[in-house]
């Protein structure tokens, strides 16, 4: 998903504290399939209900934001409108790479291979038309906005860290700083270890810069673009041969993907023929035109609210089995945390902190 950049891109560890006080725009999407990954059981069976339904994404998404809000951060999730039509068949593909890893963990899971059962699982996570109501509504319990973009989330949210609605946008896709966002947190939304081959290493949340970074490469942001597309995004293929560091030494030195078409065609090299074989079908000047000017949103600033645990316990509790007394506990200790930053003694409302 997004654009593979990591490689070539500088970002800054931080800790939950150093963003205490931060509006930040959330990926929604992007943070959903995450929890529904990552919280499975052993055999890469998904948290449910007793009627079967999977709450994984209820579960992180609460747990997660009671964490963020108790660090004096406010999170607003920017959900996925209609996607532009040269997703489609990126869609399709990832489409087909779940249903193959459903296949895949289904066999595992019946072979008593747990660790490969678990690892195809989480690439066969569905996110559900009901999912993203009853992720909706879960975030306007917790006192959480949820904000519905017209199309990409990553773009609404880069216009709004733009305007100064939020600080930030959280995600962990790249495409956040091709649509111009000024400050991108990757990791916000996960926490503890990730598997790296036999041991683990830590998640931590961490700042990338826009400005920063086009300074450190020596690119402007439409250059940074014509870099992503040579890598590849949701909208075209990667060219054959050419990764992170390859694209920006290419973009660094031609400057744009059309003076790139006029030195592969000079070249005599088969290699590079065959390169601007691909750069020719790609639809390149569409793809810039998504990422330079994705709709615009008239919009206010965002508001939280006070957290409703009436309706949190309905959601939780009563219509997916979550245990009473840790969503109580969970509660109560959001509901201190708030009323400690806020240095007071009666009742705290996110709303009384803007």
């Amino acid at each position: 998903m997004g654009t593979k950049l990591g490689d070539i891109v500088d970002a800054t560890p931080v800790s939950l504290t150093d963003l205490s006080g931060r509006k930040i725009a959330v990926d929604a999407f992007n943070a959903i399939y995450a929890f529904l990954s990552i919280i499975r059981q052993p055999d890469g069976t998904p948290l449910s209900d007793r009627q079967g339904r999977v709450t994984s994404h209820l579960s992180g998404l609460f747990y997660r934001n009671i964490n963020l809000l108790e660090n004096g951060i406010y999170p607003v999730y920017v959900f996925d409108g209609e996607a532009p039509k040269l997703k489609a068949k990126e869609v399709q593909k990832r489409r087909e790479i779940r249903e193959a890893a459903y296949v895949e963990w289904k066999v595992a899971q019946a072979e008593g291979r747990t660790e490969d059962a678990l690892k195809a699982a989480k690439g066969s996570s569905r996110l559900t038309t009901s999912m993203i109501d009853e992720s909706k509504n879960l975030l306007v319990a917790l006192g959480i906005p949820a904000i519905q973009a017209p199309s990409e989330g990553e773009a609404l949210a880069a216009q709004m860290a733009r305007s100064g609605l939020v600080w930030a946008s959280a995600s962990q896709d790249n495409d956040s700083l091709l649509y111009n966002c000024p400050r991108m947190i990757r990791n916000l939304s996960l926490s503890g270890r990730r598997r790296g081959g036999r041991s683990s290493v830590p998640i931590t949340p961490e700042i990338i810069d826009l400005d920063k970074n086009l300074r450190l490469m020596d690119l402007t942001r439409e250059k940074l673009i014509d870099v992503a597309i040579l890598i590849g995004t949701d909208y075209n293929d990667s060219v054959t041969g050419i990764g992170p560091k390859t694209a920006l030494k290419l973009i660094q030195k031609h400057g744009t993907i059309e003076n790139l078409e006029s030195v592969f065609q000079k070249s005599k090299k088969p290699k590079d023929k065959e390169k601007l074989t691909e750069i020719q079908e790609i639809p390149y000047t569409e793809i810039r035109e998504i990422f330079l000017n994705p709709p615009e949103v008239d919009m206010s600033p965002p508001e939280w609210s006070n957290p409703q645990f009436d309706e949190l316990h309905r959601i939780l509790c009563t219509e997916h089995d979550f245990s009473e007394a840790r969503v109580q506990k969970s509660f109560e200790r959001l509901t201190a945390a708030l009323e400690e930053i806020r240095g007071s003694t009666h009742q705290s409302t996110l709303s009384d902190f803007f």
